[in-house]
């Protein structure tokens, strides 16, 4: 496997920024950083022009890409486009999400799912079906159904692939969220209706996230916050949230920075055009909506995501690829993504300081 030198760059470790430096890369880690003028002779050298480096970025929340939504083309082929366009963008690890469908739909999707191999495929994310109607957004009603013990079982039964599911908390027993959780899934409440005192009672028994802060949640209220108040005033609650300027306001992305700190991280919410099945998304100025107008997407990679954080909103770009890469793989509990620690994966991105992106490395390889 090759040995590559990013040099000349502004690299990013994720904790740290580092410049008249090299990134090495070796059998398909990264190596080390070292003075660009003390690169091993057996390294092939690739000047970057004072491009800025870091590591690949990582989506838990995208529905497809291109014209491939998953699941309304549930095969191993489309998985294998929407990887490989992800990638391409420089999206090097994401969760292939699924919102509220049938059930013979979801099991079909897990089953297909359950045969697809790609390094960037971190698992399915089931947003649905055990959420809240009265914040469905997109999400068919008549298909958001109660959860019990026997339904998860139904739909989780031998579960390899299911890594991550959005539940409203406040639509869920302890004891069926304490079952819930025996499938070692990412939980992460959304698309709810809750309290203060249910959202944050959800937390405290050990949900870890929240699905797109602001949107499909009850509003924060100056006598009942709500589920946004809920995920502010807790020790440990952390959010998602997507900056396409659509969803959520640029100066409401502000605030919840300020509040939130690195437990807010970025997603897409992206999905693709379609025309047929549930979710016929139709491309707008920006975002995709259902044909009745509801928003029901975004239309950003998750560096243009990064982008607006820096430009739109003013977080700093070292924080704002923290919100794309370090505060999700510390979500998944991976330190081997997110970073570019000696040891980790050598998933790395250059782009310039308008965003364009240069070069992709993925696994160690050159994709572009």
């Amino acid at each position: 496997m090759n040995k590559l030198a990013l040099i000349g760059g502004k690299i990013y470790t994720g904790e740290a920024i580092f410049e008249e430096k090299a990134l090495l890369i070796n059998e398909g880690k990264i190596a080390a950083i070292v003075d660009k003028n003390d690169v091993p002779t057996d390294y092939t050298s690739y000047p970057v022009n004072g491009y800025n480096i870091c590591a690949g970025l990582i989506d838990l929340q995208l529905y497809g890409d291109g014209s491939d939504l998953y699941s309304a083309e549930r095969s191993v082929a489309s998985l294998e486009r929407i990887a490989e366009g992800l990638v391409g963008k420089g999206t090097t690890s994401f969760m292939m999400t699924l919102a509220t469908n049938t059930i013979p739909v979801f099991k079909d999707a897990i089953r297909v799912a359950e045969g697809f191999r790609h390094d960037a495929f971190l698992g399915l994310h089931l947003e649905g079906p055990f959420l809240n109607p009265k914040k469905r957004g997109a999400h068919p009603a008549e298909l958001i159904i109660e959860p019990t013990k026997e339904k998860i079982d139904d739909l989780l039964a031998g579960n390899q692939v299911v890594k991550m599911m959005t539940i409203a908390p406040e639509r869920i027993a302890d004891d069926v969220l304490q079952h819930l959780q025996s499938y070692n899934l990412l939980l992460s409440a959304g698309h709810s209706d809750a309290t203060f005192e249910e959202g944050t009672h959800g937390y405290d028994l050990g949900i870890p996230t929240s699905t797109h802060l602001f949107n499909a949640m009850s509003p924060l209220h100056h006598r009942e916050v709500g589920l946004v108040g809920a995920i502010f005033n807790h020790p440990t609650a952390r959010a998602s949230i997507i900056v396409d300027g659509h969803h959520v306001s640029f100066e409401a992305v502000k605030i919840a920075k300020r509040q939130l700190g690195a437990r807010l991280f970025m997603i897409t919410d992206a999905v693709a055009a379609c025309d047929k099945d549930i979710y016929q998304h139709v491309l707008n100025d920006g975002y995709y909506s259902l044909p009745d107008g509801t928003i029901s997407g975004a239309a950003i990679s998750l560096l243009e995501g990064v982008k607006n954080a820096v430009q739109k909103v003013g977080i700093p770009l070292d924080e704002a690829i923290r919100m794309a890469t370090v505060y999700p793989a510390d979500l998944l509990k991976r330190a081997d993504i997110g970073n570019l620690n000696a040891g980790s994966i050598a998933n790395v991105i250059v782009f310039n300081d308008d965003f364009q992106l240069k070069k992709v490395i993925f696994k160690g390889e050159l994709k572009r």
